[in-house]
């Protein structure tokens, strides 16, 4: 069976960065099992997959555009440390739920306490990277209206209920 639209893809995979050093991986007991054509995994890599099948083994590199898109700057923001709960807790590298001005949820991630103010960048942590896969398809089949319906896969390396 091929990887299509509405198809369960179960696959191992290692991710590295341009150096090669390994950002996730998912084998073994922990394969990781996706509905193709839903938006469940980035765009380039969903495109790299459609067509595959059982066996496979696909090595891709992806360009920040089809991945976790390009930096923007103007995510970088400067937010008065006493908006936080525990402004004595706030360190580099803790990030928190927030919302974009349009009302969508976003991580953003701190990266400098200065004084009496936070830097926090709303970029992806990924954003800007090109992304190398090294991908081996394990199992592709239909997904189940359930499936479908919760916007997942279901079962062994999916989500389990």
């Amino acid at each position: 069976m091929q990887i299509s639209k509405h198809k369960v893809v179960t696959m191992e995979y290692t991710l590295t960065d341009a150096e090669g050093s390994i950002i996730d991986e998912s084998k073994g007991d922990e394969a990781f099992a996706y509905i193709q054509g839903i938006g469940s995994i980035i765009s380039g890599l969903e495109k790299a997959l459609e067509g595959k099948t059982v066996g496979d083994s696909v090595q891709v590199s992806i360009a920040p555009e089809e991945a976790y898109g390009v930096r923007d700057d103007e995510l970088m923001t400067e937010v008065p440390l006493d908006r936080f709960e525990s402004p004595e807790m706030i360190e580099p590298g803790m990030q928190f739920h927030t919302q974009s001005p349009e009302g969508a949820a976003r991580v953003v991630t701190v990266v400098a306490v200065k004084d009496d103010v936070v830097t926090v960048d709303g970029n992806h942590p990924l954003a800007g990277v090109t992304l190398n896969f090294s991908v081996e398809i394990k199992d592709v089949r239909d997904a189940t209206e359930e499936e479908l319906e919760h916007g997942h896969a279901h079962g062994e390396g999916g989500h389990h209920h």
